[in-house]
């Protein structure tokens, strides 16, 4: 194992630790915030998967560019599905008044 590639692994799984670290100390009412910003990061690294596909040479380069942009394509698309579910708690339901008489 080189040493730019353990340098490499160390600082992922610091990323790793700390992105959990960050996340897990996120307040209940902030994680709505919280998913339409990852959901901005997510349609940079579908952009970004776009540009590569530009440079892309080859069978291989093409199939991993059409995978990293479905996926993040999926990303992109779940993640205000799952933006949409938890406003959706937020929304009066129809038939109910705001102040919880009946």
């Amino acid at each position: 194992m080189s040493v730019q590639l353990l340098a490499d692994l160390s600082v992922f799984v610091l990323s790793l630790l700390l992105g959990f670290e960050v996340i897990g100390r996120v307040p209940t009412t902030l994680h709505t915030p919280l998913m339409s910003a990852a959901n901005s990061v997510h349609g940079i690294v579908l952009a970004g998967a776009l540009l590569i596909a530009l440079s892309a040479e080859g069978v291989f380069g093409y199939a991993l560019v059409f995978v990293t942009a479905a996926f993040a394509a999926m990303n992109v698309v779940g993640g205000y599905v799952v933006t949409d579910r938890m406003l959706e708690m937020f929304r009066p339901r129809p038939g109910r008044t705001s102040g919880g008489e009946r």
